[in-house]
């Protein structure tokens, strides 16, 4: 299925590593003792001799204080009519699974309509998610569990869920192969970026599911 195609389209993160970086007056060194990465290696990336892995890049977005995606675009300007063709989505990978953006970055409502691709196992983390507004699951392909609060909603092909964001909310594909799902997330806080929350680190799914409580 091409609509599906898990290759994160091809940026330019060295560029936008170093102008972040000179955006809050850090030198090269300085991001090296916050990230725990050597400088000479983030010379390379930042001189496009190198591409960073998923990991590296989340330890580049913790020391910089933002979200992994911010690597992958400028900001863009917003207009009230967004059309945009398979191969103009912003692709984010992540441990086990890919972010597709649908346009909600160029849309000038508080709307994020976005699609995961997840691998068996992958989830949204050790810790449940919490933001302003509304969030809409459809479950395309696979089978994805879901919590909120203290209750699992297990999707299949077809089925949806939708909830207020304040709510405790996390994620699992369980099933043995690949899930997609569109995600609608509205009505949230000016200058939030909810979807950013849903681009996991890779804990383990064991973890992930036992950590807060045990009772389905």
């Amino acid at each position: 299925m091409d609509l599906y195609k898990k290759n994160a389209l091809s940026v330019n993160v060295g560029v936008r590593l170093r102008a972040l970086r000179e955006e809050r007056k850090i030198s090269i060194r300085g991001l090296a003792r916050k990230s725990s990465l050597s400088a000479n290696a983030l010379s390379m990336i930042e001189r496009g001799k190198t591409s960073p892995s998923v990991s590296t890049l989340y330890k580049l977005a913790d020391a910089l204080g933002l979200p992994i995606t911010t690597f992958f675009g400028e900001e863009v300007e917003k207009n009230s009519v967004v059309f945009l063709k398979s191969d103009e989505r912003t692709r984010v990978p992540f441990p086990r699974g890919t972010w597709e953006g649908l346009g909600g970055e160029h849309f000038v409502g508080h709307v994020e309509p976005f699609v995961l691709t997840l691998e068996s196992g992958a989830n949204s983390g050790l810790h449940t998610i919490v933001h302003t507004g509304h969030e809409f699951v459809f479950c395309l392909r696979g089978q994805l569990e879901y919590q909120v609060e203290d209750k699992y909603y297990l999707l299949e092909p077809g089925d949806s869920l939708m909830f207020s964001a304040r709510l405790r909310h996390r994620w699992r594909n369980t099933g043995g192969t690949v899930t997609n799902a569109l995600f609608l997330l509205s009505g949230f806080a000016e200058g939030e970026r909810p979807s950013h929350m849903h681009l996991t680190k890779g804990k383990k799914s064991d973890e992930s599911k036992e950590s807060e409580s045990g009772s389905e």
